[in-house]
């Protein structure tokens, strides 16, 4: 009869040796696989960062599109240079034929009975003052421009008129400034279509405080032609 002289702790050292070296390998893979998640994670947020950053308003402006502005902020400060009549004193009595007005482009006074569409319009022909004055009425901002403006800024206002319900843009070679901006009882020269003043005009007064008719329409009425 044979038996084995060694211990039973010497007996099990294989067995052991051959569990402990699966369990490291286990041990292993497993903080293999943490190690490479964390990775990805941090990746992942890392990209989403970057994305974020890609949709701030101030690269969104670089793409040529106007940064989100704050409206009611704008339409708190004063238009500096802006010229104001007293809006509750101009006539508005509705007349036949032409007008003549004490201001160019007018900001008020007696009009056509028939208002000019001024839902976002852009005309590429000088209006009838009598018909564009029934649109200030309504509560409109009037873009007006002469030959001396840049024919870019002249692309860039008719852009942001074309966005912008109650207003209307048109070409006015009598007016004294290359860019002008009107409501009823006020009016402003700007030295070109990025100047804050234009955002603040028309967050002031595209149915502003000023508006004689607040609610009328300005559909329906009439194109340049009549």
């Amino acid at each position: 009869m044979s038996f084995d002289r060694r211990t039973s702790s010497e007996q099990m050292s294989d067995a052991d040796r051959t569990r402990d070296r699966r369990n490291r390998i286990v041990a292993i893979a497993l903080s293999t696989l943490v190690v490479a998640g964390l990775a990805g994670f941090g990746s992942y947020l890392v990209l989403d960062k970057s994305e974020a950053r890609e949709q701030t308003p101030d690269l969104v402006a670089q793409d040529g599109k106007p940064p989100v502005q704050d409206e009611s902020a704008l339409a708190a400060e004063p238009v500096e240079g802006e010229k104001s009549w007293d809006a509750e004193t101009l006539p508005r009595n509705h007349v036949a034929g032409e007008v003549k007005y004490a201001m160019r482009p007018p900001v008020g006074g007696d009009h056509d009975q028939a208002w000019l569409n001024c839902d976002g319009v852009v005309y590429e022909k000088a209006v009838a003052d009598v018909n564009a004055v029934h649109s200030l009425e309504h509560g409109s901002v009037w873009v007006t421009y002469n030959g001396k403006a840049a024919d870019a800024d002249v692309r860039k206002l008719a852009s942001r008129v074309e966005s912008t319900p109650f207003s209307l843009m048109s070409p006015y070679e009598e007016q004294a400034g290359a860019i002008m901006l009107t409501a009823w009882g006020k009016q402003v020269t700007v030295d070109s279509a990025d100047d804050r003043r234009v955002a603040q005009f028309f967050a002031k007064y595209v149915q502003g405080a000023q508006t004689p008719e607040p609610g009328a329409p300005c559909t329906g009425g009439i194109g340049a032609t009549g």
